[in-house]
């Protein structure tokens, strides 16, 4: 096991505290929701399962992903939210929430070195994707959920993450899927160059970095894209706005901000936002979901499984000491020979 610190923001034993955390909150099932008797989604599910692999727990890792496998719908996708014992709350089908068990899936590879868990997940991680690549623009953007023609960037850009990583996948297993690599190359073109093929949703932080977190847009490109809109999002010493025209900093977007700017190198200033919204920890290593500065109100008042696991894996590229870490960094292009094991 690999424990990542990170040294005068956060310790081991405080990363092992913020894992238990989330551990506590998984069902008996496999599902973990936000919070003990809250909802769950597929998406922040699966985030959770990758912080619980960081953290050494990689049987209930497993297990968050067996509950996917057995959850699945025959089309390929999942129920948009669950309610307490996994009981449908919403039957949208998105795209980005199929696709990211893509992600998990080979995380979860490089933090165990498993065949025998890619193997059985194996199925399911290539019925979700073609399922996503069913709801492909002939321009490559991908509709945001079935039946519905409307693109989101944040969600696309998640997307085209998990198409890398549902490549490497195929590639390990001798099951190569050229038309999720053609598919990749469509959506990465249409992220950079088509912005007119997204619902406008900038005024989300999220639409801001997520090109970059999820592989689409690097470089110059990446780096002229945080400046451009740096003093609007971020607040020093607190965190980053999730929207910019709310006073409410979020624990999630600052650390995901933070893994997106350790893909550019810029390491100094990915900690620094770390350390910022250390304000949102409870005792236990739980976070709080965010902070309404006006007031100093916590909101909303819940302390959310997938804040804590935006976290630790952003601890645990910063640590960058295992080939987990990177996942984020090469969105999806590991080094496939050598999983720590």
């Amino acid at each position: 096991m690999s424990v990542p610190d990170l040294p005068q923001v956060l310790g081991t034993d405080q990363i092992l505290a913020t894992v238990a955390s989330i551990a506590a909150q998984q069902q008996p099932d496999g599902l973990i929701p936000w919070y003990a008797g809250g909802q769950a989604d597929p998406w922040d599910h699966v985030e959770a399962a990758m912080a619980l692999d960081v953290g050494g727990e990689a049987d209930r890792a497993a297990a968050a992903y067996d509950w996917m496998r057995r959850t699945q719908r025959p089309d390929g996708s999942w129920a948009s939210r669950y309610d307490p014992g996994g009981v449908i709350a919403d039957a949208t089908a998105e795209t980005n929430h199929a696709a990211y068990l893509a992600v998990g899936c080979w995380h979860h590879w490089l933090s165990t070195g498993d065949d025998a868990f890619l193997t059985r997940m194996w199925p399911a991680v290539r019925r979700a994707l073609e399922f996503v690549v069913g709801c492909q623009a002939i321009d490559g953007e991908i509709w945001w959920a079935a039946g519905d023609p409307v693109a989101l960037l944040t969600g696309c850009s998640s997307i085209h993450q998990a198409l890398r990583c549902g490549t490497a996948i195929a590639e390990h297993l001798g099951e190569a899927q050229p038309g999720w690599e053609i598919a990749a190359f469509t959506l990465r073109s249409a992220l950079q160059n088509r912005p007119e093929a997204f619902a406008d949703k900038g005024r989300f932080s999220m639409d801001w970095y997520y090109p970059i977190l999820g592989g689409a847009v690097r470089g110059t490109a990446a780096r002229h894209r945080i400046e451009q809109r740096w003093d609007e999002f971020v607040v020093p010493e607190k965190g980053v706005f999730c929207v910019s025209d709310q006073p409410w900093v979020t624990g999630a977007e600052t650390c995901e901000l933070a893994l997106a700017l350790d893909t550019l190198g810029e390491r100094s200033a990915a900690r620094e936002l770390i350390a910022a919204m250390q304000h949102l920890r409870e005792a236990d290593g739980s976070y709080w979901t965010g902070l309404v500065l006006t007031d100093g109100v916590r909101w909303p008042v819940e302390r959310t499984t997938w804040t804590a696991a935006a976290v630790v894996l952003a601890v645990d590229a910063l640590h960058a000491e295992h080939p987990r870490s990177a996942i984020f960094k090469n969105a999806g292009a590991a080094d496939a020979a050598n999983p720590a094991r």
